[in-house]
């Protein structure tokens, strides 16, 4: 059983793309149809920077996600290989949830840019500048997180906002507390902390309003039957409603990304292949959550053909 992941933020860089769009028509369609629906040349921002305007949340999520469905659209189209027919599951890490739904029909491409763009917006929104951080934690599980959160909180917002795998969480919340955080990891038996370099505190409360911007976006597009369950951030469960789905991408904005227990439960239900289109950062984090699996990061078109001759 093959299950598609996509990645998150973090996964952007100058040049992303490039090799792909000139190899590929397909890959082409897919930026162009990408910048129309957003109305800005998003994929010279990806192919030649500048690093900070890609970095810029409310570019770097559409960009990720165009750069995963442009592989899956080459995988597909000059391959020949059908996510539908080759997958039995898909999940996508934070805006990668979205990227999944897209490559599985429930939203359409240019919608998901849409949607995508919106969702940094109101992100970005949610938290004046410097008010908030995030740190990962290097070294640790959910439990010695969690009991870190807690003490560095000391009445600021302080909470687990990925659980990426078995050595690395990451906390969310008010600058004070991430730095407390940080400053304490040690004394609480984990190895680091460092702290991020994102522009707002993504999958804690504070990030409330920003739910509410995409629960009155997701109201006027909510997703389609999906072809493939997926399993969600927030519940890390196979979900196949797209109106429980809809409800569970306005919770993912301040809840925490269940990546590891999400991992857990696809090999449970039978995932032995996991493939990770567009980037190289959930399959790592696969490879360290569970044995005897084989995980596939596909990015170029040599990544491309060797999938299409193993599958």
């Amino acid at each position: 059983m093959t299950a598609f992941v996509f990645p998150g933020q973090g996964s952007q860089k100058v040049g992303m793309g490039a090799e792909l769009a000139e190899a590929s028509a397909t890959a082409r369609a897919v930026f162009e149809e990408v910048d129309e629906a957003l109305g800005q040349n998003l994929s010279r921002i990806m192919r030649e920077g500048p690093e900070d305007a890609l970095t810029l949340t409310e570019n770097a999520q559409p960009a990720i996600m165009a750069h995963a469905i442009a592989v899956l659209r080459v995988l597909e189209a000059e391959g020949g290989l059908s996510l539908a027919a080759k997958g039995e599951c898909v999940a996508g890490h934070s805006l990668g949830e979205y990227t999944a739904l897209c490559a599985v029909g429930a939203f359409s491409l240019a919608d998901t840019a849409r949607l995508l763009k919106l969702r940094g917006q109101a992100m970005q929104a949610a938290v004046p500048l410097g008010v908030g951080a995030m740190c990962a934690l290097l070294g640790a599980d959910l439990e010695k997180a969690q009991a870190l959160a807690e003490a560095a909180a000391e009445g600021e917002i302080c909470q687990v906002a990925n659980d990426n795998d078995p050595g690395q969480v990451v906390l969310s919340g008010h600058r004070g507390a991430i730095e407390r955080a940080v400053a304490m990891a040690k004394e609480h038996g984990i190895k680091r902390g460092v702290i991020l370099p994102v522009s707002a505190p993504f999958h804690c409360s504070l990030m409330q309003p920003a739910a509410e911007a995409m629960d009155a976006a997701l109201a006027a597009t909510p997703p389609d039957p999906f072809r493939l369950p997926l399993y969600a951030n927030v519940t890390a469960a196979a979900v196949t409603d797209p109106a429980e789905e809809r409800r569970l991408l306005v919770d993912q904005v301040t809840g925490r990304v269940r990546w590891r227990e999400s991992v857990i439960a696809m090999k449970t239900a039978g995932a032995a292949r996991f493939v990770e289109l567009g980037g190289k950062v959930v399959g790592p984090m696969i490879g360290r959550t569970v044995e005897d699996v084989s995980v596939t990061s596909v990015v170029t078109m040599a990544d491309i053909e060797a999938l299409v001759k193993e599958i």
